[in-house]
């Protein structure tokens, strides 16, 4: 009888570690990816400020250089600057007809979103209200591994330099990407 009991007791706590461990950091979409609490952890816990729009075209990315001068050109914002944009006359992003499907109003850092629903293979994903962004095939690699179920995780910018383009910024990593909005279902 008593092996019995010892023996339910320890199925039963089993069982409750797995699913706390569903529930907070064990069993998230990716892999294993960790749940976030709401509290933003990049950039030093601050949701940043928008990025200002460049008045002289840069060729190239501006990096983060570390203090040995080692690029990080990752798409990141530390310390509220916005590092790695890519260059307002970057031909990846023009568009014929920007903003084809309409304006993003829930935009800027007073406004976080959780994410109902995410393709990963069509690199798209929805907020509540059926609005859905689908992220640049070339910014795809930053965004691949987000925890895309975790809560209200994501800030939506404008971008100023890239007419049409967002930029979805992650609270917790601190990398952005940008995304065109596809409207409301």
């Amino acid at each position: 009888m008593k092996k019995r009991t010892t023996f339910l007791l320890v199925l039963a706590l089993t069982t409750a570690l797995a699913v706390y461990a569903q529930h907070h950091g064990g069993g998230g979409q990716h892999g294993g990816a960790a749940q976030h609490s709401n509290t933003p952890r990049a950039n030093g816990g601050r949701i940043p400020p928008a990025p200002e729009a460049r008045r002289e075209p840069q060729n190239s990315r501006e990096a983060e250089r570390d203090e040995g001068g080692h690029a990080n050109e990752t798409l990141h914002v530390r310390n509220d600057k916005w590092y790695g944009h890519d260059a307002p006359n970057d031909a990846r992003f023009h568009l014929d007809h920007p903003f084809e499907h309409g304006h993003f109003a829930q935009f800027g850092p007073s406004y976080r979103h959780r994410v109902l629903r995410v393709d990963l293979d069509h690199h798209r994903f929805w907020f509540p209200g059926g609005f859905f962004f689908e992220i640049a095939a070339w910014d795809w690699h930053e965004a691949a591994d987000w925890c895309w179920n975790c809560g209200d995780d994501f800030v939506v910018y404008e971008d100023h330099d890239h007419p049409g383009w967002y930029l979805v910024y992650n609270v917790h990593t601190g990398v952005y990407v940008h995304a065109q909005y596809l409207g409301g279902e």
